[in-house]
């Protein structure tokens, strides 16, 4: 696995730790959040045997908390319910959903289904901001006295042998060429005795972990979606706060596997957003041309019409489901929330589980530090928790959701229709399944002129009101970085680039990027004209880019702490 080369001769200093979160979203606020009121519980018990909540730290790599939280947002409110009772009179909650509707799509019509599928079934969740949501739940983690280091990223897992024994972070004021600057400033070395990674889709230290320690064996690979989501500010009375709408079909064709969701917020703002799977044969297409076209529709231009496109963002999804979840804990770690890929893709929802699993966390945590023990074997009580908590129960019953859409739309259909009808199972008990990147074709091997996908490849061109340009839309996603530092996207052979992927697959950097960060550009020393260049400063965090690359060769690790998307209101 490749990383920035490291800096040399550079004294780290040390920070001890009990308990070290690395990211500030939903599974790592109410992990926090968690741990501390049951050490406020314990100490107010046991005056004689007190726990100490000033070495438990969260790291988050953003400015502020909730800047690089993306999500749709629904909020299944079970797990809040249990973690802030009462949560409902204070949180920043946009609506209550009292109305959901299903329809499939053609290019220019649409088909409602005269009954909503059960899963999704949305009343009683609320509509929200994550952004928002998280910003006010670390509100409450730093108010209970845990401390929040943001703009400092994880970049390195401590390991001594079979053991994780904290967390390094990232060095400041490093220039382009790896050296250091006048303001240089080298990460610490927190040392911990557990460390929690709660960093989202294919974390950039879980992944360590998990090539460390062959966490991925006997597991089916995981695979993804990239979700691309506007939000939009509409005229009054177009749609109800609190009105859900997904779509399925146009414009994507029975080969690809996805769907739109609209949702209707306070103010006449409404999210809107597309979901590709990142298992599509075709390496020309383009999520974010997806959600273009998308627009086009009537049905969605029509509630569009004369609104105005405010934010713009992007980011992945775990889609693998329970055959896909590594193990979750060992010597001193434990994995939670997306990383560890807890996410409902029937359901199209993730945060009610990743806060879950967070206090599933934290109370694994907690136990450990009153008997002083870090060990696998008492860590391993997560798994444990887990598996006998009704987030197993709900995985379990579409534990091979997605796999079945492997082989096309239809099929995926009629898989899904055989697995409700068997709680989960289908056709077998655990369904194999592809690392999506595998299942791109070679240009070779499909029509020059697109098929039935020709309307989705390539970029965008946008008319600037209904449609839009990447770089139109980036320009809304509030994406800032230091420019004068080495870049976070890590190629590990351009040869492989220039030579063979723009040959073999057309270089689909250029369009799985939801944010411009890659370009073949004129160069007449290499073999086809065109040599890679990279944008790293314009990255939104999808990592898309380390999922889906057809080489693997593309290994993205955190910017400077601080840099990436403004994700406000989103």
């Amino acid at each position: 696995m490749i990383f920035r080369k490291p800096l040399e001769n550079i004294e780290h200093p040390e920070m001890p730790a009990d308990v070290v979160i690395v990211g500030g979203g939903p599974a790592g606020m109410a992990c926090a959040l968690r741990l501390s009121q049951l050490i406020d519980q314990h100490n107010a018990q046991n005056p004689d045997s007190q726990l100490n909540k000033e070495n438990v730290y969260v790291l988050e790599k953003a400015r502020e908390l909730g800047q690089h939280c993306l999500s749709g947002a629904l909020l299944d409110p079970r797990s809040m319910r249990k973690l802030l009772p009462g949560f409902e009179k204070e949180a920043p909650l946009d609506a209550e959903v009292a109305k959901e509707s299903v329809y499939f799509l053609t290019e220019k019509g649409k088909l409602k289904f005269p009954i909503t599928p059960p899963a999704l079934r949305d009343h009683g969740n609320y509509v929200i901001s994550l952004n928002r949501f998280v910003k006010w739940l670390g509100g409450k983690v730093e108010e209970a006295g845990i401390t929040v280091f943001t703009g400092f990223a994880g970049s390195e897992l401590l390991v001594d042998g079979n053991r994780v024994t904290g967390v390094r972070t990232d060095d400041k004021g490093v220039d382009k060429q790896n050296q250091p600057k006048s303001n240089f400033e080298p990460g610490y070395d927190l040392n911990a005795k557990i460390v929690i990674l709660a960093e989202g889709p294919r974390g950039s230290l879980t992944k360590q972990l998990i090539a460390k320690f062959d966490l991925a064996k006997d597991r089916n690979p995981q695979t993804y979606g990239q979700g691309i989501k506007e939000l939009w500010e509409v005229p009054a009375g177009r749609i109800a706060a609190g009105e859900v709408i997904y779509t399925m079909g146009w414009p994507l064709t029975s080969k690809e596997y996805g769907g739109a969701w609209i949702y209707g917020g306070k103010d006449n703002v409404v999210s809107l957003g597309f979901v590709t799977g990142l298992d599509y044969p075709d390496p020309r297409l383009d999520p974010q041309h997806v959600l273009q076209d998308f627009k086009r529709h009537p049905f969605v231009a029509k509630l569009l019409e004369g609104g105005k496109m405010i934010r713009y963002g992007a980011k992945s999804l775990p889609y693998g489901g329970w055959w896909a979840i590594p193990p979750l804990a060992g010597d001193g770690w434990m994995i939670i929330g997306d990383s560890a890929g807890f996410l409902n893709s029937q359901r199209l929802k993730g945060i009610h589980l990743a806060i879950k699993s967070g206090m599933l966390a934290a109370e694994t945590a907690f136990e450990a530090l009153k008997s002083s023990d870090f060990s696998a074997v008492k860590l391993g009580d997560f798994q444990k928790r887990v598996e006998s908590s009704w987030i197993k129960e709900e995985l379990w019953k579409v534990r091979n959701f997605h796999q079945g859409f492997e082989h096309g739309f239809w099929r995926g259909m009629f898989h899904a229709g055989l697995q409700q009808l068997t709680g989960g199972r289908g056709m077998r008990n655990r369904y194999p399944a592809t690392s999506g990147y595998q299942r791109m074709k070679r240009l070779a091997d499909l029509p020059a002129d697109g098929g039935g996908e020709a309307h989705l490849l390539g970029p965008a061109k946008g008319d600037g009101k209904l449609t839009f340009t990447k770089l139109t839309d980036l320009y809304h996603s509030g994406t800032k970085h230091e420019e004068d530092q080495p870049s976070h996207l890590i190629i590990q052979n351009t040869d492989i680039c220039n030579s063979r992927c723009i040959k073999e697959f057309g270089s689909p950097c250029q369009n799985f990027c939801p944010a411009n960060v890659y370009e073949m550009v004129d160069d007449a020393e290499q073999p086809h004209g065109k040599r890679i260049s990279l944008n790293p400063s314009n990255c939104v965090h999808c990592k898309t880019c380390d999922i889906q690359d057809p080489y693997q060769i593309i290994t993205w690790v955190p910017p400077e702490g601080g840099g990436g998307p403004n994700y406000d209101g989103m």
